[in-house]
Formats: C-alpha cells, sequence, structure tokens
C-alpha cells in the first residue's frame, strides 16, 4: 500500500459561538474590527456556526446585521424573536401579555414612584413607542415619541422598557424583581436599559431554538456577553465569556473574562482555541 493517510483533523472545541452585540462584538461605534471579523470568518470556515444573540428587538438590530452583511440567524428581543437576517425574515416572535405587563407596572410604582416607560411593538417593522421623560440613548435608533402611555397597550408588544428618576438600573430591577418578578421577566440589558418580559424569556430560550434549527447543542456553544441579561445565555452554553468591560454580575458566573470589545476580546479567544 504506497502513500498515507491524511493526518486527522482536530474536532472544533465548539461547533456554535454565540455573541451578544452591544459592548461584545460591537465596539463603541457600532462597528466590528477587522481583526475581529477575521477570527470569526476563520472559525466559521473551519466548520463553526456564528449567531448573533442580543436584547435589541428585530428594528434595532437589522441595520447593523445589514451593515456587517450577516446572513444567518440572530436572537432578538432578549430571546422571544429568532430571526433570518438573509431572508429579513421573522421566524418566531413572543409578546408581551399586556394585562400582565400593566399589572406588574402597577405593582412596581407602588414600590418605587413612578416610572418612566417605553415598548417596543411586535414585529418586523415594530416601532419603538417613548413616553414622557424616558431617555432615549443617542443614535439612530428609530422611535416614535407618545405624549400618553395608554398608546404604550394598543398593539401587541414584545418588552416595556423602565426607568426611574433616581434608582439606578440594578436598584430599579431589584425592586421590580420583589413586587413582580412573579408575574413577568425583569432584565438589566444595559446601561439604562431595565425591561419587562414575557416571564421566563431569555436569551438561552431563544438561543435553544435557533441552535436546534442549526442542529447544534448546548454542549456545543461557545457564548460572549457583557450584561447581566447574558448570565442565561452562559448557563446553557458549556462555555461562556465576558467581555473586561462586563458587568460583576456575569463575570461572577463567567468561566473565563477576556479582554473589551474595543480591544478584540473575542478576537483574542477564538484565536486561542480555534488556532486562527
Amino acid at each position: 500500500m504506497s502513500g498515507s493517510a491524511p493526518a486527522d483533523v482536530p474536532p472544533l472545541p465548539y461547533t456554535l459561538i454565540a455573541t451578544d452585540l452591544d459592548g461584545t462584538l460591537l465596539r463603541p461605534d457600532e462597528t466590528v474590527s477587522e481583526r475581529t471579523r477575521q477570527a470569526l470568518a476563520a472559525a466559521t470556515a473551519a466548520g463553526a456556526a456564528h449567531i448573533v444573540v442580543t436584547g435589541r428587538a428585530v428594528p434595532w438590530t437589522r441595520h447593523i446585521l445589514d451593515a456587517l452583511d450577516y446572513h444567518g440567524l440572530a436572537v432578538c428581543g432578549q430571546g422571544g424573536q429568532v430571526y433570518h437576517a438573509g431572508e429579513h425574515r421573522l421566524l418566531t416572535s413572543v409578546t408581551l401579555d399586556r394585562q400582565l405587563a400593566g399589572l406588574a407596572l402597577s405593582k412596581i410604582e407602588a414600590e418605587v414612584g413612578p416610572l418612566y416607560l417605553a415598548a417596543s411593538r411586535d414585529g418586523l417593522e415594530g416601532e419603538v413607542l417613548v413616553g414622557p421623560g424616558y431617555r432615549v440613548q443617542d443614535g439612530p435608533l428609530p422611535n416614535v415619541m407618545i405624549d400618553d402611555h395608554g398608546a404604550l397597550w394598543a398593539a401587541p408588544i414584545n418588552k416595556v422598557y423602565l426607568q426611574h428618576p433616581t434608582l439606578d438600573d440594578d436598584a430599579l430591577a431589584a425592586a421590580a424583581r420583589q413586587v413582580a418578578g412573579d408575574l413577568v421577566g425583569i432584565m438589566v440589558a444595559g446601561p439604562g436599559v431595565v425591561e419587562l418580559l414575557p416571564l421566563g424569556l431569555t436569551k438561552a430560550t431563544g438561543l435553544s431554538l435557533a441552535a436546534r434549527r442549526l442542529g447544534r447543542t448546548a454542549k456545543e456553544t461557545l457564548a460572549f456577553g457583557d450584561m447581566p441579561n447574558d448570565i442565561p445565555m452562559f448557563a446553557w452554553a458549556a462555555h461562556g465569556v465576558a467581555m473586561a468591560n462586563a458587568h460583576p454580575e456575569l463575570k461572577a458566573v463567567a468561566d473565563e473574562v477576556t479582554t473589551s470589545s474595543e480591544a478584540d476580546g473575542i478576537a483574542v479567544v477564538l484565536e486561542r482555541l480555534y488556532g486562527v
């Protein structure tokens, strides 16, 4: 017998790479560095799948995915939406029970006083309605200002956003969970972003659905994130990596901490694990 058998190709350390967007894959200017692009491209060329998992609803995510030339699945809206970026199609969507949300809000306001509110409507073109006093972050994200909170409940919604005049995000979320945690899910999704969600819905919910579509499992998944809303995703995945700029609650449960999003934290890990 002549010749020699080709050397065995080592198995991939993880066949699914799940990345949050803001503060993780994206730098503060909403771009992805060339080094991180190349590391992801090399890992996917080797056979891994990359999936974006973000708290943003689809209307606040599509422009970023298009700019990144991303064509795969994206889990949006804290796990409530699975979106096919290549086909610009919403595959699944979970809405928040508006009656339960109203009851939860009344309980929270009875505890902490009046809140500033916004809400994300369901669907590919779902508007973000912003009530009086709610501080919208700078940037191009579309929103519609309203004068009456009653408009928040006029059509199906994915989530309600809360802000308080004096309480910080962690204190507001803790108070909300204490009085309404049996009615709705409550997440700190970013600076100034506390959300009410369908009870039990997390990023892990949507990621598990998307992974199933791709034929991947939790034990094959490497996850990157930076905020407490990534904690369920880390619990589901085999290996969770927090960014250096991550919230302390996420760092406490992470399997490792990498460098910041500005310092190519995702690329640092992928280059080590995949030899790229």
